[in-house]
């Protein structure tokens, strides 16, 4: 399990974040400096210990009304290569020296964890408590379509409307298997919704669109309005699958 260290970081995630999210096609802030605080999120862990994996909510106060962004991040001891577009800053751990921080979506081991959760393999785990399983974080894959499988390449785009990511899955079985013994990859579309509640995904409950077509998959997860109340919603939703 991954351990939370009480200890300093320079800057602070909040202080790259306010730098960062305003560079984004989905930040909604317009001319405003960010003034944000942690509201809400999870971690998953790397089963490698290598890699720190935050889905992070942060609310904006600074415009007219508050706004709540889910970002999810990974932390590195060292550059990701081919990642330099995705780096949010660099910062001073004061256990564990110089972190990379990146913008997750961008970072594979983040993905594939994201898949375990989906299929119900990965345990979410407090955001601020070490070996701490949070168990009111949901992972969701409908039975009829299978596991996600095993990631293998992966497809970033950015927008006003949030994330989409194009993941493609390897095939499972041995090498050596007859074809019939083996199942396909597939591409499946994820989209990370940015800000929470996604307002194609709202309802009274911040959870669901009344008489939408329920997505093959999602992760539901809570975080807490500046007044303190406690809200659910859907981080990240599996839009389709098809072969790879």
């Amino acid at each position: 399990m991954a351990v939370v260290h009480r200890t300093t970081l320079t800057p602070t995630k909040l202080e790259l974040l306010g730098s960062w999210l305003p560079t984004r096609p989905w930040f909604r802030g317009g001319e405003h400096t960010p003034e944000l605080s942690r509201n809400g999120g999870f971690r998953l862990d790397d089963p490698l210990g290598e890699v720190g994996i935050e889905f992070m909510a942060v609310t904006d106060v600074s415009g007219d009304r508050p706004l709540t962004y889910h970002v999810p991040l990974s932390y590195r001891g060292a550059p990701l290569d081919g990642a330099d577009e995705a780096l949010i800053g660099t910062s001073e751990h004061g256990v564990l020296g110089r972190r990379w921080i990146y913008d997750g979506v961008h970072d594979p081991v983040l993905v594939a964890q994201l898949l375990a959760l989906l299929d119900g393999v990965a345990q979410p785990q407090a955001q601020s408590l070490s070996d701490t399983p949070d168990p009111s974080v949901v992972g969701y894959f409908a039975s009829t379509a299978g596991r996600t499988g095993a990631f293998a390449s992966l497809t970033v785009s950015d927008g006003p409307g949030g994330t989409d990511l194009l993941v493609r899955t390897a095939l499972t079985g041995s090498a050596d298997a007859p074809s019939g013994d083996e199942t396909p990859g597939r591409a499946l579309a994820l989209r990370v919704n940015r800000t929470l509640p996604a307002e194609e995904n709202a309802t009274a409950e911040g959870i669901g669109h009344a008489g939408a077509t329920e997505p093959l998959g999602h992760v539901t997860a809570g975080w807490s309005l500046p007044d303190g109340t406690a809200v659910r919603g859907r981080y990240v939703v599996v839009s389709g699958a098809a072969a790879a």
